[in-house]
């Protein structure tokens, strides 16, 4: 099995996670620091994307779709991002405003059917969940009941000292409508960019067992499983979530010994 800790590949902080590099069958991330005036383009051939402005500000083009110049956040801990939904069969261009961090979603896309469109913040569904220091807080960049053909996509931030994507929750069994099965990565970023937190990927028998401390800037992959997050005292945790699966909805399975926790 492929490491499920990804870090950025050299000093650009670039990211590559590809079906064949994860070793599974759907989810795609790429991360990319582009400079002002850089461009990066791609075609999506047989699968769809989410450019998520995770940064900065950028223009974004895709066949008749010019977007201008979007972005507002210059951290991912500012605000709600800006993000376009470009699907198969086309090509995209981004064009860097300013410094720009720009994640590339991808997950298949069997039917092409759907046109390019911009996702603006005031377009973004946000929730807090938990409570005490189980809090967080959640941006609904691509959810189910958006139009898409594979893809989820979700931000959140978790504040110091608190847990996340807890108590442990797994998707990983194509048992609808109880469990969904579905691929998933973490982009994760500390605020301040110092600090570190820990994610666990592990299933019930423990064939897999993975406790992993992450930095700013790292990926990790969760190919099935529980994978719980804890952040430490004095240090926010961002992560971008990428979701895809046979079918296209988020259907989880709680650990039983753990679940008297949402009861609490």
């Amino acid at each position: 099995m492929p490491n499920l800790l990804v870090k950025p590949s050299d000093h650009s902080h670039r990211i590559d996670v590809t079906p064949h590099s994860a070793g599974w069958t759907y989810v795609g991330f790429g991360l990319h620091q582009l400079a002002p005036g850089a461009t990066l383009s791609a075609e999506t051939g047989d699968r769809e994307v989410c450019l998520v402005l995770v940064a900065g500000k950028g223009r974004v083009t895709s066949g008749t779709l010019d977007t201008g110049v979007i972005g507002e956040r210059m951290s991912p801990f500012e605000g709600k991002p800006w993000s376009v939904y470009v699907p198969g069969g086309s090509d995209w261009r981004v064009t860097a405003e300013t410094e720009l961090t720009l994640a590339v979603c991808s997950a298949p896309d069997a039917s092409k059917a759907l046109p390019a469109r911009v996702i603006a913040p005031s377009d973004l569904h946000q929730e807090t969940r938990g409570k005490g220091s189980n809090v967080r807080h959640v941006t609904n960049i691509l959810p189910e009941w958006e139009p898409a053909s594979s893809l989820l996509v979700v931000e959140v931030i978790t504040p110091g000292g608190n847990t996340s994507s807890y108590p442990p929750h797994k998707h990983d069994q194509d048992n609808l409508p109880h469990e969904s099965a579905l691929e998933e990565t973490y982009y994760h970023r500390l605020n301040p960019p110092q600090g570190f937190a820990f994610q666990r990927v592990y299933t019930d028998d423990r064939s897999l067992d993975e406790a992993m401390a992450v930095e700013d800037g790292d990926v990790t992959l969760v190919p099935r499983g529980y994978h719980p997050c804890a952040t430490i005292h004095g240090y926010d945790l961002y992560y971008l979530n990428v979701m895809a699966g046979p079918r296209r909805t988020w259907k989880f399975h709680n650990a039983v010994e753990h679940e008297w926790l949402l009861k609490a």
